[in-house]
């Protein structure tokens, strides 16, 4: 009778441990790395190519240029065609009257009162947003982030303006994102007491390949070239040298995001300079890029291309954004596999709004395919959203409907499937 119940208590204490959320949260993380190894061993994603369906010839010619350092001009645009779907939106800009009086920067800083949060799994995003909040003395945990950024756990990616809806829907801070950044810019907003949170490239310890990161920088030391970064995956005060950040930061078009309070909001702006303006951050990323892929190889020669597309299209260029994507994806296919970032559609979009808003929707699904058939899991809304509207647009509304389902089931807050989902459902 004892051991019948020294064995009931032990298998009770056994369920009680399984259900404490630190140990549910690693057991998922074993379980979600052990399904993506046997995955990816037995279907390599890195050795799935996309291949834009009418740009073959143009790729095959980009390539040979390439070889020979002869780099072709961006083409005059075509065509413009303004978007109807809901994409990347921005707080309103405040009406402050910009000064541009450079601060003169000391050698170095650190600002404290940043909470460190230890990321959970796949929760890089939620936790650094957590941090952020927290040295505006808004303490709200990286769970509570996560269920209004990626209700679905499995989510890859949350998206900057996603952060920064969060921050005006959820909380009475401000916020600002913007790309094309710059290390003077960040060190400015440091000095002047401002951390912030960059989106970047990734290449851990014990990771399958590149991936994508957000970082919250709260201090630099000009002596030692480096920011003082709050990494939800390295730990507190981790230091990157200013060669590193800029190396991982192109991965996403320098792309920044400040938070501040109300009452500092117009100190923010002035500092913001030129940055206030939106259209002038996305030229100014775009001038970044060209000036890049010229001189770059490699991983980093594909991100300064595919930044110069995610410019056109921020721009509302879409005809040379589709081009220019061309030119890239035609370099991923010619380096080799293991230094592919075939992660990087989990976290960007671009590719999808340029040839859709192009006419090229063949090439949407085609690239949505092979985006999420080199996962371990499909479960990125936006490749099923914008498979939907190209089916649509070829006359395949089943398929539509059934993808634009898949993408609300996948994050009940993905807000333009359910207005796609109802605007086709009163048409038919």
């Amino acid at each position: 009778m004892v051991i019948i119940l020294g064995v009931v208590v032990l298998c009770l204490l056994a369920v009680g441990i399984y259900n404490l959320p630190p140990v549910n949260e690693r057991l998922a993380w074993r379980v979600a790395n052990l399904r993506a190894q046997i995955k990816y061993f037995l279907d390599p994603p890195q050795e799935v190519v996309f291949v834009p369906e009418e740009q073959v010839a143009a790729i095959v010619q980009a390539t040979l240029l390439a070889l020979t350092e002869a780099v072709p001009d961006t083409p005059t645009p075509t065509a413009t065609l303004a978007p109807t779907q809901s994409g990347p939106t921005d707080t309103p800009s405040p009406t402050f009257t910009p000064t541009l009086t450079p601060t003169p920067l000391p050698a170095s800083v650190y600002l404290s009162g940043v909470t460190h949060h230890y990321q959970t799994w796949n929760n890089c995003g939620p936790a650094t947003l957590s941090m952020g909040l927290s040295y505006w003395d808004v303490f709200i945990y990286q769970g509570t982030t996560a269920a209004y950024l990626k209700p679905n756990a499995r989510d890859k990616n949350v998206f900057p303006y996603e952060m920064s809806n969060y921050i005006a829907d959820e909380t009475n801070l401000v916020s600002y994102w913007r790309m094309g950044g710059e290390i003077e810019l960040l060190k400015t907003m440091l000095a002047n007491g401002f951390p912030v949170l960059v989106e970047k490239g990734f290449q851990g310890e014990g990771f399958d390949g590149w991936m994508g990161h957000y970082e919250l920088l709260s201090g630099y030391d000009d002596a030692y070239g480096v920011f003082i970064a709050q990494d939800s995956y390295r730990g507190p005060d981790y230091h990157i040298s200013y060669d590193d950040l800029l190396y991982d930061w192109r991965a996403f078009n320098y792309t920044f995001l400040m938070i501040s309070s109300r009452e500092r909001e117009a100190e923010l702006w002035e500092l913001l300079g030129p940055w206030q303006d939106e259209s002038w951050a996305y030229r100014h990323a775009l001038e970044i890029a060209q000036n890049e892929r010229d001189v770059l190889s490699g991983q980093a020669q594909f991100f300064a291309w595919f930044n110069a597309g995610t410019s056109h299209v921020y721009l509302r260029e879409y005809v040379d954004a589709a081009y220019v994507y061309d030119y890239a994806f035609g370099l991923y296919a010619s380096m080799l596999g293991e230094e592919r970032p075939w992660r990087a559609m989990w976290y960007q979009t671009g590719p999808y709004w340029a040839y859709y808003y192009s006419g090229r929707y063949q090439d949407v699904i085609n690239l949505a395919n092979t985006t999420l058939s080199a996962m371990d899991e499909p479960v990125l809304e936006e490749s099923f959203y914008w498979r939907a509207l190209a089916r649509e647009a070829q006359g395949d509304i089943g398929g539509a409907i059934s993808d634009l389902n898949e993408s609300v089931r996948l994050n009940p807050n993905f807000g333009p499937g359910w207005d796609q989902l109802a605007r086709l459902n009163s048409d038919s």
